[in-house]
């Protein structure tokens, strides 16, 4: 992986992560934390993409984007239904 990809990954997990906790209406995590949820979310996001058979990059970068923001959207579900029990 160049730099130049990891830093295009790095900036797709930050905005996924600030695009979820936007839509979950959770509190603010603030760029490391929003990078964190957003690269989890876009391993998350591809992996249930793919169970269900769906190309996660097929869209190119906006592909990429909404992959990761629904990842990060269900990481953050679950982490609320976790911090509620």
């Amino acid at each position: 992986m160049s730099i130049t990809s990891l830093i295009i990954f790095l900036a797709i997990g930050g905005l996924a992560g600030w695009l979820a906790g936007k839509i979950m209406n959770s509190k603010r995590f603030g760029i490391v934390g929003n990078v964190i949820v957003g690269v989890v979310g876009a391993v998350l996001g591809g992996f249930v993409f793919n169970l269900l058979g769906l190309n996660a990059n097929a869209g190119g970068l906006l592909g990429a984007i909404v992959t990761a923001t629904v990842g990060a959207i269900m990481l953050l579900y679950v982490i609320s239904i976790i911090k509620k029990a």
